[in-house]
């Protein structure tokens, strides 16, 4: 199949910088607005940081000091990354899929639905709320708990950035955000591994690829893009 006319599926093992996969997205996408390159997803997972989204506000950052902070381009407000959270940026030509925005938005969505639907859990879209919720109740008390984040961006009609599934990041490192500016006691954050399943990464993987087939298209094989190597640091550092 031609690379051109196929969304490539690429996973990065270990944990990734910020930075240097950040301009290597960014380089791609412009390949691919370019037509020198074809439509690309790519997961990979980060050392624990936050990232400030074009909509952030400086109370957003309860915590500055904790983790590195990035100003990023994507849309959306403050959010987290970090081991065990399965971030996926998603290259895609809206050129070729009617340059409608709110509909991309929306697939991205169904696409995160349906992988969560594969573990039997239950994932939801509300209304000036980006991301997928999952309902969450017992004695006395219910609320709603974000298990997945959106954040992207369009040059040319070509998608970047794109979603943070949590597997199992360690969710005290939410506390030091107010997570996509959403606060109060009935919002949370929540984990396939918080929910009780016993989720690898690799499992989620296998459901986000399904799902994602189902939503966009048949998806191949394809390399990772290659990270700048920068002299005295890593382009990745792999888990043991």
């Amino acid at each position: 199949m031609n690379e051109a006319g196929s969304i490539g599926w690429t996973v990065t093992p270990g944990l990734t910088p910020y930075e240097p996969a950040v301009a290597a997205m960014e380089a791609r996408a412009a390949a691919i607005a370019a037509g020198e390159a074809g439509e690309l997803v790519w997961l990979l997972e980060h050392p624990p940081l936050y990232t400030a989204g074009v909509s952030s506000k400086a109370g957003d950052l309860l915590v500055p000091d904790r983790f590195p902070v990035f100003q990023t381009g994507r849309g959306g407000q403050v959010t987290y990354h970090g081991p065990g959270q399965r971030v996926a940026y998603v290259m895609l030509d809206l050129r070729k899929r009617g340059r409608d925005v709110t509909r991309f938005v929306a697939d991205l969505e169904r696409w995160l639905i349906g992988a969560l639907d594969r573990f039997n859990v239950k994932g939801e879209v509300r209304e000036g709320r980006v991301g997928v919720w999952v309902e969450r109740k017992g004695p006395g008390w219910a609320r709603e708990d974000k298990i997945a984040a959106i954040g992207v961006r369009l040059r040319k009609w070509v998608s970047f950035h794109g979603i943070a599934f949590n597997v199992e990041p360690d969710l005290e490192h939410f506390s030091g955000i107010t997570p996509c500016g959403i606060s109060g006691p009935q919002y949370g954050v929540t984990s396939l591994v918080d929910l009780g399943l016993p989720v690898t990464m690799h499992d989620a993987d296998a459901a986000l690829r399904a799902s994602f087939e189902a939503v966009f298209g048949p998806v191949r094989d394809a390399p990772f893009p290659e990270l700048e190597r920068r002299p005295g640091s890593l382009s990745s550092t792999s888990s043991p």
